[in-house]
């Protein structure tokens, strides 16, 4: 990717965009719209800089969206690249990171699951996430994970395939229970010799493929041929197999067009408000399900689809495979963008818009799951806005958001909204939900007798938990078990100002705990000079029951017992749960790391090497615990010596 990079004007200069405009490159790149906040309102790719920037300074925009943000635009950077897929690659990476306001953002969730044929002499089949090697054979992309341990379901039953890890699998001494009800071919007891294991490998390889008639074919072909032999009781087992391939198949909601296709189904649906767009995955003729994702949209009008569409494509490819084929609802005008996608995956993407026979199927069914799932997505975000207006009112916010909302406007932001936070907005105030703008922090303290203190700060912005703004703090430098000093460090890195970095200040601030807890995050706004009526103390009832928790304010406000049920509470304590989930996650991990190393650093003879040699060759600490003085010797620079003493100190 080229370095080259050229900008507007330097920031304390007036924007001339027609010497700007002149000047451009007509290369492809990344260009970014900035506001003069230096806020990077919008990241767009273009196969001709020059052409695709003027033509937002040249012509009257259709979407109102776009003329709000070309009227606050101050500068104009672009970087030029050599080709059209690296601009893609940089303008994902861009929008990642910056998340501007006028991007149609998609949440980056978890990497797509895969099913995992491991490279060993008896092959495991797993369900894993991350980054595919070329050590093992993966199969997917999946839509979801239920849909890969479906899969491994199948091949447990029609192919008896091994899901055990490698560890327990090489210190069996006699089947397992997944053996005795048929659904593993037992290799560890030598049930099955290492080429008929291979045999089933490669069959289930080919169904995963979609060759399914070959599969089918083999099944019957071993199950007359073991007939013919009186092998009776292995000719019922092929038989049960073929039955269970066969039912399989019956069950996938859609007929296939050849057993080969790989296809991904796209469906952009707007309504009421919301953009939902549905991804369907068929992997070999096989439909694997679909995954609904809700994408982040300032302004969602119904004219907006084939832009969703585009976004989409735009983030979804650039880190995972892309198959041949792209099934979609809307209509789409971008060649450089289908261009680009077909130079990063190295063969042409075919994208049909008017699909026919099972084709139409396929899409008609993305686009009903689609609305079924938009659906569900408006009742839930009303129930969701009747229990922020309900903490709103009880804790009278209603003033305090006006004024900020008044602010904000002032300085061309929302209230509440974070880097990285979805916009509440792109209108006139008086269209803005003004709910949604309410912004909640909880903080939480967890650890074990002490050890591996963690803090949690979650926030609740726009009707949800917004996991994407979550923060930890490792605690240190403090007595072991004080959660009053704990309290007070995560407080103060929270909200302390660094420099001119301004900080994003929420309208309340939750402190799950009781007095002492309560007292500290008070101290620690004064010494601030932030406003003390925002901290909100939430404390545990009798039992430490839902619904009888005690709202306490530092400021001199009377307690709150809202009683149980009460939609105000009910939304504390899914904040404050949140928050709970969060600390003893990160504690629980932090923890185990430190008990990993320090049960074997603590043992004479073992430094860095040997320990990391021990975990990779055992699978974790859990493996080394369970394994046997020779079985320890096998491993490198590990002595009989040494082994026995590992032993007897893990023991």
């Amino acid at each position: 990717m080229s370095d080259e990079q050229a900008t507007s004007q330097t920031p304390d200069m007036p924007f001339d965009i027609a010497a700007f405009l002149k000047e451009l490159t007509t290369r492809p790149g990344v260009y970014r719209m900035i506001d003069a906040n230096g806020t990077v309102m919008y990241v767009g790719k273009a196969k001709n800089l020059k052409k695709r920037v003027s033509s937002y300074f040249q012509k009257t925009h259709a979407s109102p969206r776009t003329s709000h943000m070309v009227e606050r635009i101050v500068r104009v950077d672009v970087t030029p690249t050599r080709t059209e897929a690296e601009a893609l690659l940089l303008e994902n990476n861009l929008i990642k990171s910056l998340s501007p306001r006028y991007n149609i953002l998609f949440r980056d969730d978890k990497s797509y699951p895969y099913l995992r044929l491991t490279n060993h002499k008896y092959p495991r089949v797993a369900y894993y996430r991350g980054a595919v090697d070329k050590k093992s054979q993966f199969f997917g992309p999946f839509p979801n994970a239920w849909a890969v341990k479906e899969s491994i379901q199948v091949l447990q039953r029609v192919f008896l395939l091994r899901t055990c890890e490698d560890t327990v699998f090489s210190h069996r001494s006699r089947p397992c229970l997944q053996a005795q009800i048929q659904r593993c071919s037992a290799p560890c007891v030598n049930w099955i010799s290492p080429e008929e294991y291979a045999k089933d490998v490669e069959a289930a390889s080919r169904f995963l493929r979609g060759d399914h008639k070959s599969v089918l074919a083999n099944l019957e072909e071993k199950m007359l041929e073991a007939s013919g032999l009186l092998e009776f009781e292995k000719a019922a087992m092929y038989r049960n197999q073929l039955g269970a391939l066969s039912r399989v198949l019956q069950k996938q909601s859609v007929d296939t067009t050849g057993g080969d296709d790989d296809a991904d189904i796209i469906a952009v649906v707007i309504k009421g408000g919301a953009v939902c767009v549905n991804l369907a995955m068929v992997r070999g003729g096989r439909h694997l399900g679909d995954k609904p994702m809700f994408p982040s949209v300032a302004q969602a009008s119904e004219d907006i689809g084939p832009e969703v569409l585009e976004a989409f494509l735009s983030q979804a490819y650039v880190d995972r495979p892309i198959p041949n084929l792209l099934i979609v609802n809307q209509d789409l005008d971008a060649p450089e963008l289908l261009m680009a996608l077909s130079q990063q995956a190295g063969k042409k993407i075919n994208l049909i818009r008017q699909p026919q026979s099972e084709r139409r199927k396929w899409l008609d069914m993305a686009v009903d799951n689609a609305e079924i799932a938009i659906a569900r997505r408006i009742a839930e975000q009303g129930s969701a806005q009747f229990r922020t207006r309900a903490l709103v009112e009880t804790l009278g916010l209603e003033t305090r958001l006006e004024e900020a909302l008044q602010a904000s406007e002032a300085d061309g932001l929302l209230s509440g909204t974070a880097a990285g936070a979805e916009p509440v907005a792109d209108s006139p105030a008086e269209e803005i939900d003004l709910l949604a703008t309410l912004r909640v922090e909880c903080f939480d303290i967890s650890h074990t007798a002490g050890e591996a203190t963690q803090a949690s700060c979650v926030v609740f912005h726009n009707h949800d938990m917004q996991s994407r703004e979550y923060r930890r703090y490792n605690i240190e430098g403090i007595t072991p078990g004080d959660d009053y000093a704990a309290m007070r460090q995560a407080v103060t890195r929270r909200y302390q100002r660094e420099g001119k970095t301004p900080i994003v200040m929420p309208h309340v601030v939750l402190i799950d705990g009781g007095k002492g807890q309560i007292e500290v995050a008070r101290q620690v706004f004064e010494q601030l000079g932030l406003d003390i009526g925002l901290i909100v103390g939430v404390k545990k009832g009798e039992n430490r029951k839902v619904g009888l928790e005690t709202l306490v304010f530092p400021d001199g406000r009377p307690s709150l017992e809202l009683g149980p049920g009460h939609p105000a509470l009910m939304l504390i304590a899914q904040i404050r749960d949140e928050a709970h989930r969060f600390a003893i996650t990160g504690m629980r991990a932090k923890r185990a790391k430190a008990r990993q190393a320090s049960e074997l650093d603590e043992i004479e003879g073992i430094g860095a090497r040997r320990k990391q040699k021990l975990l990779t060759r055992f699978g974790g600490l859990r493996g080394v615990k369970a394994a046997s003085v020779e079985d320890l010797q096998t491993v490198e620079g590990i002595s009989k010596t040494l082994a026995e003493e590992i032993y007897r100190r893990l023991h």
